[in-house]
């Protein structure tokens, strides 16, 4: 008997899943603990194994987004065939057809029945029978026209092709000599991905006015979007109605990608994986709070002068690692977050929810973005075992290895440029937490004592960002200036 494979749930905050890569083929046999496939969540990439052994079969979408526990795959028995009933949607799938495809000439109608439901380049729905039965016949696979769910290829479609050679056939440049309107799966939906449905929604679009891709065999996010720029340009039809204003909780990123480039552009990067995750948020994360930012010096004189110290003890090795002007800073903000608790906080439906662990989170660069791995129970470490899990957690990040457990239930965030020369910026709060700690560059500022005495002093700034609907901006400079007081007195950093 089959068993169904479903996208995983892999930590308390996933709600749904990508699927990157399949890492076995279809029809492969698999035994339990295997990798098949490889997500990526709103936070991490990550393979997942099989829970059992047998001939898997593929369901989902490469590249499509399912929620937890969707069906994206079947673990099937020696000779078995995969049940009918595998129609799935992927994330926002569930958006409404139109009643009726948009009207069209007749040689588009033709091929539009001839081609039946387009299938994605390099990737075909067909079953292991079917392919089978291709080979045994000497029938190329890829010309076959589907007639099952989502337009996939049986047995029963591969023996009518041997029968009838004359048949229509599928072929790369009758799908691409003609733009053809969406083609409608068995259940009447428009064959979309799950990101053009999303755009579509957002942007109030008829997906069936939409013409699909010929290469990939659905209505593409670009295809919507390159629908809206024609009607932008005023050159629809005066068949297609207007494309309604975008609602309120559209956000720019989807102007960004409507607006068309000013200059040929040399190339274009998709905003996609962890760089679309990151605009999402951040621009959730304006929107949704009422954000403001002070800034305020803090004297690292001491700071320098207690990690000389540990320098020169010769006590620094892997499990006592020498602390970072950032590990300091990350210390003093944990401590200080326990003197103002309102600042440790997140907005709930319920109202202001004051957290009781302190979990400060700390952004590290990589190439496609920032990810943000958390320090648990941060005020329970010292220097020195605060640096080292900074340094293990900062080194897992750049080479893929965090897992969801070390990215979740942070409380306060920490973000530093100092070590591209910038003194002070505006960071934007990681939701849920309710304020964002920016550190800036280590530098000399000259000082004049009430004597006349000119001196220099090593300073920092730092630029705390907070959640006006939470605190005030009084509250807001006490807990600031606790960090500085912090900050001028290391030895308090380890008790």
């Amino acid at each position: 008997m089959s068993t169904e494979f479903i996208m995983p749930k892999l930590g308390l905050t996933m709600e749904e899943g990508t699927i990157l890569e399949w890492l076995v083929e279809d029809g492969t046999e698999i035994t339990q603990g295997m990798a098949v496939l490889r997500i990526e969540t709103d936070k991490v990439e990550s393979d997942v194994e099989s829970p059992g052994a047998g001939r898997f079969h593929r369901v989902g979408n490469q590249g499509d987004t399912y929620p937890c526990g969707a069906l994206i795959g079947y673990l099937l028995a020696d000779g078995e065939e995969p049940p009918v009933a595998q129609v799935i949607a992927p994330v926002a799938a569930a958006t409404p057809a139109a009643s009726a495809p948009v009207a069209s000439s007749a040689p588009v109608a033709a091929v539009a029945s001839s081609l039946a439901a387009p299938r994605r380049e390099g990737r075909l729905f067909a079953s292991p029978n079917a392919r089978r039965v291709a080979k045994e016949l000497g029938i190329d696979i890829e010309t076959v026209v589907g007639s099952g769910p989502e337009g996939r290829i049986t047995s029963e479609d591969v023996e009518e092709a041997h029968k009838n050679p004359g048949a229509p056939r599928v072929t790369n440049s009758s799908i691409s000599a003609i733009a053809v309107p969406p083609i409608l799966s068995a259940n009447g939906n428009v064959l979309a991905t799950a990101a053009a449905r999303q755009l579509a929604e957002l942007l109030g679009v008829d997906l069936a006015q939409v013409p699909y891709d010929a290469t990939d065999g659905r209505v593409t996010k670009d295809g919507v979007a390159a629908f809206v720029r024609a009607q932008l340009a005023g050159s629809r039809s005066p068949s297609t109605p207007a494309t309604p204003a975008p609602s309120s909780t559209s956000t720019s990123t989807s102007t960004t990608v409507l607006a068309p480039a000013s200059q040929t552009p040399t190339s274009i990067k998709k905003m996609s994986g962890m760089r679309g995750t990151i605009a999402k948020r951040m621009q959730s994360s304006l929107q949704d709070m009422a954000q403001l930012t002070l800034h305020m010096d803090a004297d690292l004189d001491a700071i320098v002068e207690d990690r000389e110290s540990r320098k020169n003890s010769g006590n620094n090795d892997s499990s006592n690692s020498l602390p970072g002007f950032t590990d300091y800073v990350i210390a003093a903000a944990a401590r200080a977050l326990k003197l103002h608790p309102i600042v440790n906080s997140q907005v709930t439906a319920e109202g202001i929810a004051l957290l009781p662990e302190i979990h400060v989170s700390m952004a590290v660069a990589l190439p496609e973005g920032l990810i943000v791995p958390v320090i648990k129970n941060t005020t329970s470490l010292d220097l020195a075992s605060l640096a080292s899990e900074t340094k293990r957690l900062s080194g897992a990040a750049r080479e893929g290895k965090l897992g969801l457990g070390e990215l979740e239930g942070g409380t306060f965030s920490v973000s530093t440029l100092g070590m591209f020369g910038v003194d002070g910026f505006t960071p934007v709060i990681n939701p849920p937490n309710t304020a964002i700690l920016g550190v800036g560059r280590l530098r000399d500022d000259v000082v004049v004592s009430k004597k006349g005495k000119v001196s220099t002093v090593k300073r920092m700034t730092l630029s705390l960002t907070w959640d006006h609907r939470v605190f005030d901006g009084a509250p807001a400079a006490e807990f600031c200036k606790s960090i500085v007081d912090l900050l001028a007195d290391p030895s308090a950093l380890n008790k």
